[in-house]
């Protein structure tokens, strides 16, 4: 029987709570928004790629206002911001990536591990790639913290180690982020997570060659 029939002929019979049906619901929720992220970072034509993505942003936004204390929605939440402020680019992103910063900074107020590090992951990505003061929050000093409290978490993760290897390299650390992107390169993807850990992968695997030359 399919999982929400399961969850109608339970709620009928009360044998789950409110709020224990209402969790499942922002859980169906998110695994959709997930879904639709992944194939829009890894499938979607580039033209259609920004558009998806502050649609999205909307839909994440509804969800987290509805589930503040979440702290996986808002992970996610900034996930998405995340990836909308990379795909606008410039100044026009800024916007994007500040409310992403935040957004994440409340989910690991809620939950100090960020959902296995993916917070820190992409908090630090953000600290790496935007620009500093005056600007905006950018700060080499930052993001690598912010990589390195993930790595604590997941140290074999596809995510940390391809992002953390970039930011070593772009450092001029390259022995170091060579051996981040063997890492990478080794690491397992994730379950739901295949398209966009294999992506990253591919990324890994490029600076290994380039980093061996």
């Amino acid at each position: 029987m399919p999982r929400r029939h399961l969850l109608a002929a339970a709620l009928c019979l009360g044998l789950i709570s409110a709020p224990v049906a209402q969790a499942l619901a922002w859980e169906d929720e998110l695994f959709a928004l997930r879904q639709r992220w992944e194939h829009a970072t890894t499938a979607m034509a580039e033209s259609r790629r920004e558009d998806a993505l502050s649609a999205l942003a909307e839909e994440a936004g509804v969800l987290a206002e509805a589930h503040p204390q979440a702290s996986e929605v808002l992970v996610w939440r900034g996930i998405i911001l995340a990836s909308l402020a990379r795909e606008a680019g410039g100044l026009s992103a800024l916007g994007a990536a500040k409310e992403a910063r935040r957004v994440l900074e409340r989910a690991v107020a809620l939950d100090p591990e960020g959902h296995r590090g993916s917070a820190y992951v992409t908090l630090g990505a953000l600290y790496d790639r935007v620009p500093g003061w005056p600007v905006a929050f950018g700060d080499e000093a930052t993001a690598e913290a912010m990589f390195r409290k993930a790595l604590a978490i997941r140290p074999e993760g596809i995510d940390v180690n391809t992002y953390y290897a970039a930011y070593l390299e772009a450092a001029g650390r390259e022995t170091e982020a060579l051996s981040h992107a063997r890492r990478a390169v080794a690491g397992q993807a994730r379950v739901g997570r295949e398209a966009s850990d294999e992506a990253l992968r591919d990324r890994a695997r490029a600076m290994v060659a380039r980093l061996q030359e």
